[in-house]
């Protein structure tokens, strides 16, 4: 299956990267290629962009979309270890770096993949097909421990609920498939809310999905890799869609742009504490009506930019 993904807020985040012609960027999430391509167009032949992505389907799509362009290259990793892929390719240094984070169209759309409570797949969920699946995790970690990530990463309040009901159904057998444990969420949530506009499944899957993957830890880490190769002038473009890692990029942004940490009833500063950073939209970019027409899926997106500063 062709990787085919929506790029969402794709002319915003381009124009907030404010593109130099001979510039160097990373797109830490290629997949499809969407934003890629057009930050591609944007460069002259000095200029270098680097596409980084963990899905090998991703990796496939973009080797044949972008097939004999000197000024691209391809590398499969997480952007968590952006520095190290950079420095494999001379890059020491970058005019920009574009994080467009979540699950994308073709994995929630590829049954296969066991991101979606749509269809009856094999429960997977691994954005790289390596490593602890959902599979495993759901039929293996004590109760406790599997409804502290319901809650912590799903923000799930029936987390207690699922995880019993998940406990008593692989006493019997194991859980195998989305279809399966969509309907046994489903049958231990209360009534009303099942019968809610938002599938009860929803905040589950979305939470073994980022403990699968280690979402919010690479998250974090890539976020301080890319504030580190940037060069002064340099911008960081994150899109994020759901609380949590907008809750991240958030308070990582506001710290970088943060000066003086003096207690207020200092009469002057003392720390000497500059800003690093400074914000390009104080409250994020949402889709416009137009796109959330065309593209129910990026009703939940925010684009959050940063552009880093020169320092003393």
């Amino acid at each position: 299956m062709e990787f085919q993904h929506v790029s969402v807020l794709l002319a915003e985040t381009v124009e907030a990267l404010s593109i130099r012609p001979d510039g160097v960027y990373i797109d830490g999430t290629a997949g499809g290629g969407g934003h890629s391509s057009e930050i591609l167009s944007r460069l002259s032949e000095e200029g270098k962009l680097l596409m980084i992505d963990r899905d090998p389907d991703a990796i496939e799509t973009l080797s044949r979309r972008f097939s004999g362009q000197d000024r691209a290259v391809i590398a499969r990793g997480n952007f968590s270890e952006m520095k190290d892929i950079a420095a494999q390719y001379g890059i020491e240094s970058v005019d920009g770096v574009l994080l467009d984070l979540g699950v994308s169209s073709h994995q929630l759309d590829d049954a296969q993949r066991g991101f979606s409570y749509h269809n009856d797949a094999p429960l997977d969920m691994r954005m790289s097909r390596e490593g602890v699946s959902a599979k495993d995790l759901v039929n293996s970690l004590p109760e406790q421990e599997l409804a502290s990530i319901l809650e912590t990463y799903g923000e799930e309040k029936f987390a207690g609920m699922i995880a019993r009901a998940i406990g008593k159904r692989r006493a019997e057998k194991p859980i195998e498939t989305t279809l399966e444990l969509a309907e046994i969420i489903k049958s231990a949530v209360p009534q009303k809310v099942r019968k809610a506009e938002k599938h009860p499944a929803r905040k589950t899957f979305q939470a073994l999905r980022i403990a699968v993957n280690g979402e919010l830890d690479a998250l974090s880490e890539g976020l301080d890799e890319a504030f580190d190769l940037l060069k002064p002038g340099g911008r960081i473009c994150v899109i994020t869609f759901h609380s949590l890692e907008d809750r991240i990029v958030k308070q990582r942004m506001n710290d970088w742009c943060r000066g003086c940490i003096c207690p207020p009833e200092f009469p002057v500063c003392v720390c000497g504490r500059k800003p690093r950073a400074k914000l390009i939209y104080k409250k994020g970019v949402a889709p416009g009506a137009p796109e959330l027409r065309e593209n129910l899926r990026s009703r939940s997106a925010r684009l959050r930019v940063c552009e880093k500063l020169e320092q003393e």
